[in-house]
């Protein structure tokens, strides 16, 4: 029977241990999904919350399509009435106890009073998710630009537009990632994991793509006018993404 070199044994047991303990690293340092709050509350106006927005973008149709700017300027403050109401009742804001991921407790160890009500202020974190998406405003407004919006003409139409997809899909992304460098280079990569803020980001850019196909065609209809279509893909994608974002897609990367 031939001799084994018990250290020759111990190396393939020995690589397979740094594989995995290379592997866990890998997995906790990515980036990971945001789920919706546990409260009864909170998954309620998950499921009204597409409802109440979708009614009221149809009850502004008409409007929008006679007059796109005056309609989206004073349909603004309420569609970002509705996201922040959304996002602070569902979504755990950035750097709060229930952002971060659930710690188990040893035996016979108990939790820490006050834990679960420490965390970043809702108040100052809403504040500033809303000005950086005023401010991220302006560079969709570039880059609806570059994509073929009008450059000398329509500029508020345009920007308003802006601050609408701001505010549908950047603005929950604000308030639960925050700034961090890290995370935001894998949502501009699209290789973020899916949750309902990042579904709804990709749902209404798509939307957005695919709403400006209808208006260089000879229909000559009056809702082929800068920027309906467009809205109406905002609106439309943002829904279907944020749904499948929380549901079948949680938690999933492209590729």
């Amino acid at each position: 029977m031939p001799l084994i070199d018990p250290v020759t044994m111990s190396q393939p047991a020995g690589k397979a241990g740094a594989t995995q303990s290379t592997k866990a690293k890998d997995s906790v340092s990515l980036t990971q999904p945001v789920p919706i709050m546990p409260s009864s509350q909170a998954q309620a106006v998950k499921h009204v919350h597409p409802v109440i927005l979708l009614s009221f973008f149809l009850l502004r149709f008409n409007a929008l399509v006679a007059d796109p700017v005056s309609t989206m300027t004073t349909s603004l403050p309420v569609v970002l009435a509705i996201q922040a109401a959304y996002t602070i009742i569902c979504l755990p804001a950035v750097g709060s106890q229930a952002a971060k991921p659930a710690k188990k407790l040893r035996p016979g160890e108990k939790k820490k009073p006050g834990s679960e009500g420490a965390g970043s202020n809702i108040a100052v974190t809403t504040l500033v998710a809303l000005m950086l998406s005023i401010v991220a405003a302006v560079v969709l407004h570039v880059v609806l630009v570059l994509f073929g919006a009008p450059f000398l003409t329509h500029l508020p139409q345009t920007f308003l537009c802006s601050l609408q997809l701001s505010v549908l899909g950047l603005f929950p992304l604000f308030y639960t990632r925050g700034v961090s460098n890290k995370e935001w280079l894998e949502i501009l990569s699209a290789s973020a994991p899916f949750d309902e803020a990042f579904g709804g980001m990709i749902g209404a850019s798509v939307g957005a793509w695919l709403g400006a196909v209808p208006i260089p065609l000879d229909w000559d209809r009056e809702w082929q006018k800068w920027p309906v279509t467009i809205l109406c893909g905002i609106y439309a994608g943002y829904v279907v993404g944020k749904l499948l974002g929380g549901t079948v897609a949680f938690g999933k990367r492209f590729g």
